[in-house]
């Protein structure tokens, strides 16, 4: 697979919210291909289920993940500390192609697997102390199209539901982690499985 059959359409979709940065681009993996790599993911990679403190309680968290770095820098959130493997050659070429389209070098790569509408992520932001001030995360998705919500920390009024398409690539920049807080909803639809990569830089 080389990096000619990855493009589809880069065409970039700039969304109008207040302090925030957040371009989505819908068709950024051609579809074979995007399937192709969702497959590959869920078979090559060494998921776990870790478990998680929410209110003094421990829960196993709602879905699968891994780690990747091109660094041996760890990754910690929600009381979780994650040791990166090293990239595999599928996960090179896409940090490339991931890396050219946002003008960045990412060094980490988190791998979510959502096996069913039951998986989730709750309201968070990417903003451990790690990833430095104005973080800058690029997410791809691969398989079932699952909606990614925004919420403004401090006004309730400010909303945002945005459905990730099979293939897109998803950037939020800038100040965008101090402001807005995002999710990936339960959904009580019968639904497959959802493999998505977030780039981010450790450094």
């Amino acid at each position: 697979m080389n990096e000619f059959s990855l493009f589809s359409d880069k065409t970039p979709q700039q969304l109008h919210l207040p302090n925030a940065d957040i371009i989505y681009y819908p068709n950024f993996i051609a579809s074979a291909e995007a399937t192709q790599l969702y497959e590959m993911l869920q078979k090559e990679t060494p998921w776990q289920q870790d478990d998680i403190k929410v209110f003094g309680k421990v829960y196993a968290q709602p879905r699968l993940t891994a780690l990747y770095g091109t660094n041996q820098k760890s990754y910690s959130y929600s009381s979780i500390e994650m040791i990166p493997h090293p990239l595999t050659s599928t996960l090179v070429e896409l940090k490339k192609i991931v890396d050219e389209t946002c003008n960045a070098d990412f060094t980490t790569l988190l791998l979510n697997y959502y096996r069913n509408g039951k998986d989730s992520n709750g309201w968070h932001a990417d903003n451990e102390k790690e990833l430095g001030k104005n973080p800058i995360i690029a997410s791809l998705s691969f398989g079932h199209e699952r909606y990614f919500h925004l919420k403004h920390r401090t006004d309730k009024s400010l909303k945002n539901k945005l459905l990730l398409q099979h293939g897109s690539l998803l950037l939020m920049k800038g100040e965008t982690q101090h402001h807005w807080l995002h999710q990936i909803p339960k959904t009580a639809k019968q639904i497959q499985g959802r493999i998505n990569i977030t780039f981010r830089i450790i450094p």
